[in-house]
């Protein structure tokens, strides 16, 4: 829980930076190159998090690296963070912004699974109607699982809407079998 409430502390500085400078999205994709830079190289995440190495060293090679490929303040944060020693939580921070970024843009992240792959217009027609019921601006995240035969199911925060037809199918069955009905 400590590890949460520092992360999300760090994000929300970093936010109202990139709000105060007009950087808020540019910061979110900074995040993005360097969680995703530690992700593939372990040497540079064993780099940073090794205690032994100098913290003016690792913000050398943080200024080094990055110049010219994030903003400057996105960087003089990260070496906040190395003096802080909290490098080690920067995906959970970087987590953390994205959040606070999506909530501030009235953005809702919607898992959608379905039976087979979606064309274009039926994305977008998904996307319009998820957008209308929820009331805010929707970025959908499709899964394909043939076993819900047909329809939807769509996952949001701590909500299940399911269309599919599997569960419909199974509706009937219960209430066919609860009701007496037989195929005799």
């Amino acid at each position: 829980m400590r590890g949460t409430t520092v992360a999300r502390s760090y994000a929300e500085a970093l936010f109202e930076l990139g709000q105060k400078h007009g950087q808020a999205e540019a910061f979110a994709t900074a995040f993005h190159q360097v969680t995703d830079l530690l992700e593939r190289e372990p040497r540079a995440r064993l780099f940073l998090d090794t205690p032994k190495i100098d913290p003016e060293e690792k913000k050398r090679v943080v200024e080094e690296t990055l110049r010219g490929r994030v903003p400057q303040l996105f960087i003089n944060f990260l070496k906040v963070v190395v003096d802080r020693g909290r490098q080690r939580a920067l995906p959970a921070m970087a987590r953390e912004y994205d959040a606070i970024l999506d909530e501030s843009l009235g953005r809702l992240h919607v898992d959608v699974t379905l039976a087979r792959e979606p064309d274009e217009r039926t994305e977008e027609d998904i996307v319009a109607e998820l957008s209308r019921v929820t009331g805010r601006k929707v970025v959908l995240h499709v899964r394909v699982q043939p076993q819900i035969l047909g329809g939807l199911v769509a996952r949001y925060e701590d909500k299940v809407l399911d269309g599919s037809l599997r569960r419909r199918l199974t509706s009937l069955r219960r209430h066919l079998l609860t009701t007496g009905f037989s195929a005799s």
